[in-house]
């Protein structure tokens, strides 16, 4: 890229044409913190290509992923950043004019004196020096309240959030008060207009949706919010409408600083009336872009949805790293839409598979769009904030673009990569999963309707039995996998040669698990019937790598999409009538082939029952003994003992279980059941 003219300049007349390809140096520089890319990427990287004669950047366009390299650390990230940015001016030396004078001349002679992000003078300290990754005392002398007032009286005035600036600049002098109110410390921190900052998000920008800026303090917010309002009054030609609360965007003074250029800049007397002047610049200056500082309350929050809501574009910042931190701050939540709890129908709630009390994002986002800046050149953005958060909300896991510099200066766009989806490293990567991707998944055998043989439920001994049988392939369970491996560990160890990583998954998949999708059916029933008949078979929300699916038949003609997608990716559905413990067990022994009428066994009536009690066992041991040895054998319908309504309901669901129907006749309290034959 071509180099920038070193040259800096005051006129706010320049402003417009500056290359936003050329260096700069962010105002709020960041100190060292750990970086925060423990999330995995899918490299798709793309470049903004930005043109040196324009200075404009295009939209966006997808590239071929490059090789694999090393992944930077911040501070190769921020130098690379820094050196395709220009910094426009900081005016260092004004800043410096305030200090006691004996502190000028070391920090003009430091070698990283165009670096210095702060200065820190508290009484009875030794003055500080704060560079980036760098923190130096200027002289060995003790700061004394001389000091500070000799500093306090160049300056002016502190508001009530206890910060102070020099008339046009953008440094910031912030005070430490002590319960008197007397100063006995303060913070200069280093104000830069940067060029070029808002690079990664141009085409955010110019879409006219509103931005939240999210981050950490010190990454840089307050720059960015500048150069947006610069670039949306200059370049875009919008009105734009600065909520300056203290003073930090435009620079103290009556006059703006020139980096906001054409945008109008309003004053804020108290902190606290902050959303006051908000309202007041949508009804009297006629802005179509308001620019917003630290949004911090629930009353700025509330007239942040009062502007959006009446066409304005809002761009603003707020504190926190990530959207989660605001999902969960009950101040700021109504930002992108609040939270509130929802109570489903019995039928939703089954329908979803969820429990029947959720949460919901309860209105549309103020913001439409958010940047979280975990690094100075490093941003997640979140180009549809309603759907993300809603994907929170699910639980679900989502991929948003991760943008930063690579070392041309062009825009590199990844994705970050959800949990779920995490790649196994290549040593522990064994053979694809499932019965479909080993071949061992079969067409589902015709079921007999006519047959009038009982079933069991209790399939614990046959599953045992299946296991010794050669005929039947089922996957080995946990304690099966773990012998194995420990057969080969021992055997390793006693000829001296270890297994390798191959060896190890060879015995862990030998037979694969069956990767079940359920549709409509509650998880809770379906892992009690798993764990409870020790069953090979893994749930899964995934339809990708299911091997079946299981769903409710009502639900399931409803729901022509997950047919036709089950059908182009050959995967069984296994319908049934009711979510019923018998008819899920049912369903669970078809697909594992276990469903075998001849092999008849004593069913589990711990299953059928609520509360265990020897009233309910009695009564379905009533049912079990007249089925199978007078329904059944005799084909005779038999009569029961009346029982309670709860009681009755278990009989029912029993006689399902061996397919035979059955009715209640009778009045309360001698109302009772009728078993009829096949």
């Amino acid at each position: 890229m071509p180099n920038a003219d070193s040259n800096l300049t005051n006129r706010p007349d320049e402003l417009n044409g500056v290359d936003q390809s050329m260096n700069i140096q962010p105002e709020e520089t960041a100190l060292s913190e750990p970086t925060l890319d423990g999330s995995p990427m899918i490299h798709e990287d793309s470049e903004l290509g930005m043109n040196p004669e324009s200075g404009a950047e295009p939209e966006p366009t997808m590239i071929d992923s490059p090789a694999p390299v090393a992944s930077p650390t911040e501070a190769q990230r921020n130098a690379e950043g820094d050196s395709h940015m220009r910094r426009y001016a900081d005016d260092l030396d004004r800043l410096i004019e305030i200090l006691p004078e004996d502190l000028r001349a070391p920090l003009k002679a430091h070698d990283r004196y165009a670096e210095l992000v702060e200065i820190v003078l508290d009484l009875g300290r030794k003055p500080e020096a704060r560079y980036p990754n760098q923190a130096e005392y200027i002289c060995e002398r003790l700061i004394t309240r001389a000091d500070l007032q000799n500093c306090v009286d160049r300056l002016g005035h502190f508001g009530g959030d206890n910060r102070a600036g020099i008339e046009q600049t953008l440094h910031r002098i912030s005070a430490i008060r002590n319960r008197k109110g007397d100063i006995i410390g303060l913070t200069c921190r280093v104000g830069r207009s940067v060029f070029g900052t808002i690079a990664l998000i141009r085409d955010l920008v110019e879409s006219g949706e509103s931005i939240l800026m999210l981050g950490r303090p010190g990454v840089g917010k307050t720059t960015v919010l500048r150069e947006i309002a610069r670039v949306l009054a200059d370049d875009l030609g919008k009105r734009v409408v600065i909520i300056d609360t203290s003073n930090e965007i435009a620079g103290d003074g009556d006059i703006p600083h020139p980096a906001i250029g054409r945008a109008r800049r309003m004053h804020v007397s108290k902190p606290e009336l902050q959303h006051q002047v908000m309202i007041e610049a949508v009804e009297n200056h006629m802005p179509e872009v308001i620019v917003i500082d630290e949004i911090g309350t629930e009353l700025e929050a509330l007239a942040a949805r009062t502007i959006a809501e009446r066409g304005v574009q809002l761009v603003g910042t707020a504190h926190g790293n990530r959207i989660e931190n605001l999902l969960k701050n009950p101040t700021l939540s109504d930002l992108i839409g609040g939270i509130q709890s929802v109570t489903l129908g019995d039928d939703e709630a089954r329908r979803r598979g969820t429990q029947k009390t959720i949460l919901e994002r309860k209105a549309p986002p103020t913001f439409g769009m958010a940047v979280e800046m975990l690094e100075r050149y490093r941003w997640v953005v979140h180009d549809n904030v309603a759907q993300m958060v809603d994907t929170l909300l699910r639980r679900g896991q989502p991929n948003p673009q991760v943008r930063s510099f690579d070392a041309t200066g062009s825009v590199k766009i990844e994705y970050e990569l959800p949990l779920s989806a995490v790649p196994v490293p290549p040593t522990a990567m064994g053979r694809p999963g499932g019965w479909r991707s080993s071949g061992k998944m079969q067409p589902l055998p015709a079921l007999d309707s006519s047959s009038s043989v009982a079933l069991s439920l209790d399939s614990r001994p046959r599953v045992r039995q299946a296991r010794q049988d050669s005929s039947v392939m089922l996957p080995p369970t946990p304690s099966q996998q773990f012998e194995r491996m420990l057969d080969v560990s021992l055997q390793a160890r006693m000829t001296g040669e270890f297994p390798s990583a191959e060896a190890l998954r060879e015995t862990e998949d030998e037979v694969p698990q069956v990767v079940l999708y359920p549709y409509a059916i509650s998880s809770h029933q379906l892992i009690q019937a798993i764990e409870l008949l020790d069953l090979p078979i893994r749930l899964t929300k995934d339809l990708d790598e299911a091997d079946a699916v299981i769903a409710l038949r009502t639900h399931l003609k409803n729901h022509a999409k997950l047919r036709q997608i089950a059908k182009v990716r050959r995967i069984p559905i296994h319908p049934i009538k009711s979510s019923g413990m018998p008819q899920i067990t049912r369903a669970l022994k078809r697909i594992l082939k276990m469903d075998d009428p001849g092999m008849p066994d004593v069913p589990d009536l711990q299953l059928f029952t609520r509360d265990g009690s020897d009233d309910e066992i009695e009564a379905l041991e009533e049912t079990r003994l007249a089925v199978e040895q007078i329904v059944l054998p005799k084909g005779q319908p038999v009569e029961l003992l009346p029982r309670s309504p709860k009681v009755r309901k278990m009989q029912h669901e029993l006689v399902e279980h061996y397919r035979l129907k059955s009715d209640s006749f009778g009045d309360e309290p001698n109302r009772r059941l009728r078993i009829y034959p096949a």
